[in-house]
């Protein structure tokens, strides 16, 4: 089975928060700030809603046959926002894989949603709900339920929110590199300061932490035994360590050995 672990980055839609709020020729910067303080004003937090987000990075790893992984960020520094929503619902298209992803229900999907409408994108396989391919009525990407799409922050906690644990926090615990670079608050920053390959590199440490954690789940749901769950992370270590990149590199020199050297 194909498995392909998801994260987005995000900053604020500019072009759309002018035009619903009647920013007029105020520039980027000035257009945020009205926006954070906006959402703030009527929900105490400067998160902005799903729809006044815009997608800079999307990050995966894939786990195909033969001992395939790799992880790497969609398109190039210089693709465009609807070419990195291409490339992701052409995957899908593709490979039909398992999606994975860390409130991937509560925040990732819902965001890829409003921007592929905006974008005119069609994605038929991953809106399919049995029509075209019965298999998909019992399990497709779309129910919370299923797992074709695998939310693994809302599945742990058992789909309520009162037992949400944070990615970094669990990751850590478990021996696991967590956040490394910068968080999410910090994104919209970044990318001002001209830091794209930064948030890239950061996104894709982000979606490693996902992956270790759902081998780990596997585990725990008797999916994979010890032994084989040892040969998933010795061959993620072997890809991080042979990858060249630096933010790979360190990430791997960071996860903790177990008392068995896994």
């Amino acid at each position: 089975m194909n498995t392909l672990v998801f994260d987005i980055e995000t900053i604020p839609d500019i072009e759309g928060g002018r035009r619903i709020y009647e920013l007029g020729d105020l520039d980027p910067e000035g257009i945020a700030k009205a926006m954070f303080h906006l959402r703030f004003q009527k929900t105490g937090s400067e998160f902005l809603a799903h729809h006044l987000h815009r997608i800079v990075a999307i990050s995966v790893t894939f786990r195909g046959r033969n001992d395939e992984f790799k992880v790497w960020s969609l398109g190039d520094e210089q693709a465009s926002e609807k070419e990195l929503i291409q490339r992701f619902f052409d995957g899908i298209e593709k490979y039909s894989p398992t999606l994975v992803s860390w409130n991937g229900g509560g925040f990732d999907l819902p965001v890829l949603h409003y921007r592929a409408m905006l974008h005119k994108i069609s994605a038929p396989r991953y809106w399919d709900l049995g029509e075209d391919d019965s298999s998909f009525k019992y399990n497709n990407y779309i129910s919370r339920y299923h797992l074709r799409h695998t939310d693994l922050m809302d599945l742990l906690a058992l789909y309520t929110g009162r037992a949400n644990a944070p990615l970094d926090e669990l990751a850590t615990i478990m021996g696991f590199p967590g956040k490394m670079g910068m968080d999410g608050s910090k994104v919209w920053e970044a990318y001002q300061a001209g830091k794209l390959p930064d948030i890239r590199h950061y996104c894709e440490t982000d979606v490693l932490n996902t992956w270790l954690v759902y081998l780990r789940f596997q585990l725990m749901r008797g999916q994979m035994g010890l032994a084989k769950y040892n040969a998933e992370c010795d061959l993620v270590r072997k890809y991080l360590k042979a990858s060249g990149k630096e933010h790979l590199i360190a990430f791997e020199k960071a996860w903790l050995l177990d008392a068995d050297g896994h």
